[in-house]
Protein backbone atom coordinates (compact mmCIF):
# COMPACT_ATOMS: atom_id res chain seq x y z
CA UNK A 1 0.00 0.00 0.00
CA UNK A 2 1.28 3.03 -1.24
CA UNK A 3 2.11 5.75 1.82
CA UNK A 4 0.72 8.82 2.72
CA UNK A 5 2.67 12.12 3.88
CA UNK A 6 2.88 13.25 7.47
CA UNK A 7 0.62 16.28 6.20
CA UNK A 8 -1.78 14.02 5.26
CA UNK A 9 -2.18 12.09 8.00
CA UNK A 10 -2.41 15.05 10.03
CA UNK A 11 -5.44 15.86 7.83
CA UNK A 12 -7.04 12.41 8.08
CA UNK A 13 -6.96 12.43 11.88
CA UNK A 14 -8.33 16.12 11.85
CA UNK A 15 -11.13 14.78 9.96
CA UNK A 16 -11.47 11.53 11.59
CA UNK A 17 -11.77 14.02 15.07
CA UNK A 18 -14.21 16.36 13.60
CA UNK A 19 -16.30 13.53 12.07
CA UNK A 20 -16.76 11.85 15.33
CA UNK A 21 -17.41 15.28 17.53
CA UNK A 22 -20.17 16.08 14.69
CA UNK A 23 -21.33 12.35 15.40
CA UNK A 24 -20.82 13.45 18.72
CA UNK A 25 -23.37 16.30 18.86
CA UNK A 26 -26.00 14.46 16.10
CA UNK A 27 -26.70 12.07 19.62
CA UNK A 28 -26.49 15.13 22.19
CA UNK A 29 -25.99 19.00 21.94
CA UNK A 30 -27.02 19.34 17.93
CA UNK A 31 -29.82 17.01 17.96
CA UNK A 32 -32.39 19.88 16.38
CA UNK A 33 -30.01 21.37 14.50
CA UNK A 34 -29.49 18.60 12.42
CA UNK A 35 -32.94 17.36 12.42
CA UNK A 36 -33.67 20.92 10.57
CA UNK A 37 -31.38 19.28 7.73
CA UNK A 38 -33.59 16.05 7.12
CA UNK A 39 -35.52 16.59 3.43
CA UNK A 40 -39.15 16.34 4.25
CA UNK A 41 -39.01 13.41 1.57
CA UNK A 42 -37.00 10.99 3.63
CA UNK A 43 -39.54 8.42 4.46
CA UNK A 44 -37.86 7.85 7.99
CA UNK A 45 -38.36 9.70 11.09
CA UNK A 46 -36.25 12.52 11.17
CA UNK A 47 -34.68 11.81 14.50
CA UNK A 48 -34.10 8.66 13.70
CA UNK A 49 -31.88 9.76 11.10
CA UNK A 50 -30.46 12.40 12.98
CA UNK A 51 -29.32 9.22 15.14
CA UNK A 52 -28.33 6.52 12.57
CA UNK A 53 -25.91 9.43 10.64
CA UNK A 54 -24.51 10.39 13.85
CA UNK A 55 -23.39 6.67 14.69
CA UNK A 56 -21.83 6.42 11.32
CA UNK A 57 -20.07 9.24 11.63
CA UNK A 58 -18.63 8.70 14.71
CA UNK A 59 -17.26 5.14 13.61
CA UNK A 60 -15.84 6.52 10.34
CA UNK A 61 -14.37 9.31 12.36
CA UNK A 62 -12.50 6.56 14.47
CA UNK A 63 -11.74 4.26 11.55
CA UNK A 64 -10.12 7.17 9.99
CA UNK A 65 -8.35 8.07 13.09
CA UNK A 66 -7.32 4.67 14.75
CA UNK A 67 -7.54 1.99 11.45
CA UNK A 68 -5.22 3.89 9.53
CA UNK A 69 -4.25 0.48 7.75
CA UNK A 70 -8.13 0.49 5.60
CA UNK A 71 -7.36 4.58 5.00
CA UNK A 72 -8.07 4.00 1.26
CA UNK A 73 -11.67 2.09 1.93
CA UNK A 74 -12.32 4.83 4.71
CA UNK A 75 -11.79 7.61 2.18
CA UNK A 76 -13.91 6.23 -0.06
CA UNK A 77 -16.58 5.74 2.66
CA UNK A 78 -16.16 9.29 3.90
CA UNK A 79 -16.24 10.68 0.42
CA UNK A 80 -19.62 8.78 -0.42
CA UNK A 81 -21.60 9.95 3.22
CA UNK A 82 -20.52 13.49 2.47
CA UNK A 83 -22.35 12.98 -0.89
CA UNK A 84 -25.56 10.90 0.94
CA UNK A 85 -25.46 13.81 3.39
CA UNK A 86 -25.71 16.76 1.00
CA UNK A 87 -29.24 16.48 0.21
CA UNK A 88 -29.44 17.89 3.60
CA UNK A 89 -27.84 20.64 3.09
CA UNK A 90 -29.85 21.87 -0.16
CA UNK A 91 -32.86 21.21 2.05
CA UNK A 92 -32.01 23.49 4.79
CA UNK A 93 -31.45 25.87 1.69
CA UNK A 94 -34.45 25.94 0.10
CA UNK A 95 -36.78 25.42 3.03
CA UNK A 96 -34.99 28.16 4.85
CA UNK A 97 -34.08 26.31 7.79
CA UNK A 98 -31.92 27.98 10.49
CA UNK A 99 -29.39 25.56 11.94
CA UNK A 100 -25.69 25.78 12.85
CA UNK A 101 -25.59 30.36 12.74
CA UNK A 102 -26.70 29.65 9.38
CA UNK A 103 -29.88 32.08 9.79
CA UNK A 104 -30.04 33.42 5.74
CA UNK A 105 -30.59 32.22 2.74
CA UNK A 106 -26.95 33.13 1.64
CA UNK A 107 -25.51 31.70 4.62
CA UNK A 108 -27.30 28.58 3.94
CA UNK A 109 -26.23 28.58 -0.12
CA UNK A 110 -22.44 29.64 0.36
CA UNK A 111 -22.48 26.51 2.90
CA UNK A 112 -23.22 24.04 0.07
CA UNK A 113 -19.91 25.01 -1.67
CA UNK A 114 -17.91 23.80 1.36
CA UNK A 115 -19.12 20.13 0.33
CA UNK A 116 -16.97 19.44 -1.99
CA UNK A 117 -14.12 20.59 -0.09
CA UNK A 118 -15.11 17.80 2.66
CA UNK A 119 -15.34 15.30 -0.60
CA UNK A 120 -11.83 16.37 -1.66
CA UNK A 121 -10.28 16.34 2.37
CA UNK A 122 -11.73 13.13 2.43
CA UNK A 123 -9.87 11.39 -1.10
CA UNK A 124 -6.53 13.32 -0.62
CA UNK A 125 -5.99 12.81 3.15
CA UNK A 126 -6.41 9.03 2.84
CA UNK A 127 -4.54 8.78 -0.40
CA UNK A 128 -7.78 7.24 -1.57
CA UNK A 129 -7.29 9.37 -5.17
CA UNK A 130 -3.48 8.23 -6.13
CA UNK A 131 -4.85 4.84 -5.07
CA UNK A 132 -7.52 4.70 -7.62
CA UNK A 133 -5.28 6.41 -10.43
CA UNK A 134 -2.97 3.55 -9.68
Amino acid sequence: MQQTSTLQNIARCVLGIALAFAGTGHLTFSRAEFQAQVPPWVPLDADLVVVLSGVVEIVMGLALVFLPKYRVVLGWIAAAFFVAVFPGNIAQWLHHRDAFGLNTDQARLIRLFFQPVLIVWALWSTGAWKAIRR
